[in-house]
C-alpha cells in the first residue's frame, strides 16, 4: 500500500505539472490579455500600457513567466489578483466553503438516492418502477443543467415564490435555515442529473452482482431474499460505485459552476467566470490548479478506500 501511494503521488504531480503548463499556456495565447481591461480606460496611452506590462511582468517571454509563476506556486505564494491586488489563496479559501458546501449535499443526497434507485430497480426489473426510473434517468441525462436551473427559478421562485432565486443568503439575515433556504434549488439541479448517473450504474452493478454464482448458491442454502440482498448482493454491488465517486468529482465540480452562475451562488464556479471576464489570469490559474488538487485527492481517496474493502484488488 505505501508504494501504491507513492507511486500515486508522483503521478499525480506529474498531471498537476502539465495541467499547470497546458492551463498557463492556453491563458496567455488566448486573445486579449489582462491589460485589455486597462487599454480601455479614458485616456490611457500606449506607454503606460508597456509601463503596466513591465510591472505585471508580461513583457517577460512566456516560458520565463511560467517558471517564476511555478516557483512562486512551489514556496505558496499563489500570486495576488489583477483586479483587487489581494492574495490569489486567501480569494480562492473565502469562496472554497460554498462550494463544498454546495458540492457534498448535492453528492450526499445524489448518491442516498441513485443508489436506493438502482438497487430498486434491479430488484424489480422490467417492472412499472424500473421503466419510470428507466425514463427519468434519461430525461435527467439530457436537460442541461443551465436549462433546469432557470426552470426551478421560474416556477419555485417566481410563480410560487417558495425559495428564493439566488444566492447564499439573505442581506442581514445568514442563519443556517436562510442558508439552507437558498440551498434547496441549486442542490436540487445537481442532484437530479447526478442521480441519473448513480442509478444507472448501480442497477447495472446490482444486476451483474445478483448473476454470480455465490449468490445462487446462498439461495440454494434458504436464505431469504432479503438477507441475500443486503448481506451478498448489496456489499459487492457498491464496491465498483466507491471508484464512480472519484470518477464523478469533475462532472460535479462541472456542474456546480454552472450552478453557482445561474444561482448567483458565491463559490469558486462563479469566481472562475468572473475571474475569466476580467482576465484576472492569477486567480484563474489558482483556481484550476484548486479543482485539479481536489479531483486527484478524491480519485486517490477512492482508490485507497475500494483497495482497503476489497482485498482482492489490494495493491501489493
Amino acid at each position: 500500500m505505501v508504494t501504491f501511494l507513492i507511486r500515486r503521488g508522483g503521478q499525480s504531480l506529474i498531471l498537476l505539472l502539465l495541467v499547470s503548463l497546458i492551463g498557463f499556456s492556453a491563458l496567455n495565447l488566448a486573445p486579449g490579455g489582462p491589460l485589455s481591461q486597462y487599454a480601455l480606460t479614458p485616456g490611457m496611452t500606449q506607454e503606460a500600457l508597456q509601463r503596466l506590462s513591465h510591472q505585471m511582468g508580461l513583457d517577460r517571454p512566456l516560458p520565463v513567466q511560467y517558471v517564476d509563476w511555478l516557483m512562486h506556486l512551489l514556496r505558496g505564494d499563489w500570486g495576488r489578483s489583477y483586479r483587487d491586488g489581494q492574495p490569489v489563496l486567501s480569494i480562492i479559501f473565502s469562496h472554497l466553503p460554498a462550494t463544498l458546501l454546495l458540492m457534498v449535499s448535492a453528492m450526499v443526497l445524489s448518491i442516498a438516492i441513485g443508489v436506493w434507485s438502482g438497487i430498486r430497480s434491479a430488484v424489480k426489473r422490467d417492472s412499472l418502477f424500473d421503466r419510470v426510473s428507466t425514463l427519468s434517468s434519461m430525461v435527467a441525462l439530457s436537460i442541461p443543467t443551465f436549462w433546469f436551473g432557470l426552470v426551478a427559478i421560474y416556477f419555485f421562485s417566481l410563480k410560487l415564490q417558495w425559495l428564493p432565486a439566488g444566492n447564499m443568503y439573505t442581506v442581514g439575515d445568514g442563519s443556517a435555515l436562510d442558508i439552507l433556504r437558498h440551498l434547496i434549488l441549486p442542490v436540487l439541479v445537481l442532484t437530479f442529473v447526478d442521480v441519473a448517473i448513480w442509478s444507472r450504474y448501480m442497477r447495472s452493478a446490482t444486476l451483474e452482482v445478483m448473476q454470480q454464482e455465490f449468490i445462487k448458491t446462498a439461495r440454494a442454502k434458504g436464505l431469504t431474499p432479503r438477507r441475500v440482498l443486503l448481506k451478498h448482493v448489496v456489499g459487492n454491488a457498491l464496491l465498483p460505485m466507491i471508484a464512480l465517486a472519484g470518477m464523478q468529482l469533475p462532472t460535479i465540480l462541472g456542474g456546480a459552476l454552472v450552478a453557482e452562475t445561474v444561482f448567483t451562488w458565491p463559490g469558486m464556479g462563479r469566481l472562475f467566470l468572473d475571474s475569466l471576464g476580467y482576465s484576472d489570469y492569477p486567480v484563474v490559474m489558482g483556481l484550476l490548479m484548486c479543482s485539479a488538487i481536489l479531483v486527484l485527492l478524491g480519485n486517490l481517496l477512492a482508490d485507497v478506500v475500494t483497495a482497503l474493502v476489497d482485498p482482492r484488488i489490494r495493491p501489493v
